[in-house]
């Protein structure tokens, strides 16, 4: 089995995972700070982008992860959305799949796992994968389970090259925000998601 976080605009190797099945999402876990529990990449025309979702009390040791609560003090609902449209906007599939995701820039959502998971669900229906399960209580993963809570991964993880939006300007940037992927290849995002490989 494959344990996940409930991550914000996960990352190919995230869908990478899902593609091969048998995963669950653990939203039982505590929040890891500057984890993709609320950041994503993303490239830009300067280069790779971090989107970090403003959460409340963030600095606070051990919070569980299902307690989190957005925090709106500042626009970054806004500001997410308007780099998105800026990085992606000349993507092939762009036009096609940005309807499916603005809803989640125009209205509030109250805790960050129900963002992610609705996120999440969205996605998988994009591209055809099941939505995996989702625990509540802590998964203790067994010496056979492949982990993929911890911030330091140790694993390393390789993308099959596609064809980014600032190729003419910017070096090719594997493991970005799976939606990089789903703007550039559309249908044939899962095809480069076989190619993708953890070592």
């Amino acid at each position: 089995m494959t344990i996940l976080p409930a991550a914000y605009l996960p990352s190919i190797a995230y869908f990478a995972a899902l593609q091969r099945g048998d995963c669950l999402i653990d939203i039982g876990e505590h929040f890891i700070k500057r984890s993709e529990r609320n950041r994503a990449r993303i490239m830009t025309s300067d280069g790779v982008m971090e989107l970090s979702v403003q959460v409340a009390h963030a600095n606070r040791p051990r919070q569980p992860m299902s307690t989190m609560q957005l925090d709106y003090s500042k626009r970054w609902q806004h500001q997410h959305w308007g780099a998105l449209v800026a990085a992606y906007k000349a993507s092939p599939f762009f036009d096609h799949y940005a309807p499916l995701l603005e809803p989640f820039y125009r209205q509030p959502y109250v805790s960050l796992v129900e963002f992610n998971l609705a996120i999440i669900r969205v996605l998988c229906q994009a591209v055809h994968l099941p939505v995996p399960p989702v625990s509540t209580t802590y998964v203790t993963a067994d010496e056979a389970d492949w982990d993929l809570r911890p911030k330091q991964k140790s694993s390393v993880f390789y993308t099959e090259p596609y064809i980014q939006v600032f190729a003419d300007r910017q070096p090719f940037e594997g493991n970005l925000s799976f939606i990089d992927l789903l703007f550039a290849e559309g249908p044939n995002a899962l095809q480069v998601l076989k190619g993708c490989r953890f070592e």
